[in-house]
Parts: structure tokens; sequence; C-alpha cells
């Protein structure tokens, strides 16, 4: 038997527990994160105990597949941690993409992201020029295409052909940005993606479109806030524990 806990995070959703040790718990992602027959969600997050730091994690997406860094299952996991008494609210663990710091304050936290790396400035791709961006995982952006129709197909061709997510944003004419995702692990569409947000941010900021903070709105319609301090990417917004429960399956 397991107590987990779902949790919510501007519209990307997690199923949550911590272990003891580490293992290969992909069936069970699979198995926990199906939305006909689990519990139903994005991604399944383990956190382990570390010496150095609060805790590690195991993230897997909801295909099973691992992933090294999720914007916001950082900000869950951050939460969960503070409630179940494993972190203060400040803290400091380990992911696959590097240490992340994080703050919380009730249910709004803010993660300190990774320091984001340029791979690519010059992709062109059915007429649209796109950004690669290391954010934690990598990013397709474009800021080219229509938000209000995002073609999948499309998106599901540059995320086999650059093993990236893909992102199309754009910039409203009060400096805030829309940002819309197909996410590698759950190969569609999800509600909002913090890594791709952060690429996003990030690109409309070397390109001078945008301040160094502002405010982000994902598919989800959530607002979520951007920053970037010394090269780190700060990314704030509300969080939410919708239930736990104990699995038996």
């Amino acid at each position: 038997m397991l107590q987990i806990a779902k949790y919510c995070a501007s519209g990307n959703d997690f199923v949550i527990f911590h272990a003891f040790e580490k293992g290969d718990r992909s069936i069970l992602a699979q198995t926990l994160c199906d939305r006909q027959n689990g519990i139903g969600a994005d991604g399944l997050i383990v956190l382990i105990p570390h010496a150095q730091y609060d805790f590690e994690w195991e993230f897997y997406n909801a295909d099973g597949s691992t992933a090294s860094m999720c914007g916001n299952g950082s900000r869950a996991c951050a939460h969960y941690a503070h409630r179940f008494g494993l972190a203060g609210s400040a803290m400091a663990f380990v992911t696959g993409a590097g240490i992340i710091n994080a703050h919380v304050e009730g249910d709004r936290v803010q993660s300190d992201l990774t320091p984001p790396h340029i791979l690519n400035q010059a992709i062109i791709e059915e007429g649209m020029t796109w950004w690669l961006i290391d954010t934690g995982v990598p990013h397709l952006i474009t800021f080219d295409a229509d938000i209000n129709h995002f073609d999948l197909d499309l998106a599901r061709t540059l995320r086999h052909r650059y093993n990236a997510n893909v992102n199309i944003a754009h910039i409203n004419e009060d400096g805030t940005l829309r940002v819309r995702t197909y996410e590698r692990g759950v190969e569609d569409e999800t509600l909002a993606c913090g890594t791709g947000m952060a690429a996003s941010f990030y690109r409309a900021h070397r390109e001078g479109n945008v301040p160094a903070s502002t405010q982000v709105f994902p598919k989800s319609g959530e607002t979520l806030y951007l920053g970037l301090e010394s090269g780190i990417i700060t990314f704030t917004g509300d969080v939410k524990g919708v239930f736990e429960t104990v699995w038996r399956g």
C-alpha cells in the first residue's frame, strides 16, 4: 500500500509520495498516471532522502519515461515536502537537471530553475523560426504560430525530430506571454508546462520583447510569474493539493 497525494500546479497534475530508497518505478508511473484505470496525472514524483540536500526526486512522465526536470513538478513537490515535514519553507533538492531551490509561502511556491542554455537559434520549420533552449529539459519555441490554433501533428513531428518539447508562444501588448506546450512523455498538449513557459520567456527576453519579469499564461489560464535574476529563471505560482489516498493497486 502507498500513501499518495494528488497535486495540481497551474494545470499540470502529479501523483506524489515519498520513499526511503531509489528504484525503477516506471511501471508504477504508468499505472498511477492512467486517467481511465489509475489516479490520472501528467507525471509521478517520488521524494527520496538525500545526505546533503533536503531530498532527491525521481520524476516519471505518464508513459513511464523519466525526465530530468519539470518546472510545475518542482513547485508541487516543494509544497508536498513542506506540508509533510520533509523540508522547511525554504529548501534545496536534487533533480536530474541539477539543484533546485524553492520557497513555499502558503499555496504559493517559487522555484529557481537551473540556468538556461540556448542550443540553437536558427531552426526553420514550416516557415517559422524556432529556438531550441534547455531549461532543464529541451524546448523548441516559436513566436510565429497562431496561438489560438496549435498544430499538434506538426508538434508531434518536431518533438520526435528534435527530441524536445514543442511550444508556441505569443507576446501580448502589455508584455505578458501566452504559451502552449506539447510535452514529451505525455505525447500531447498539456494545460501547462513550467520549463516550456520558462524557455519561451527566456527567448522573448533575450530578443528584447519582454522585461526581466512578467506574467505568463498557459492553456489552463492560470497566472504564473517568471523572472530573470543573475542568470537564473524564477518561476512562481499557486499549487493545489487535490487529495490524499491509499493506493492498493
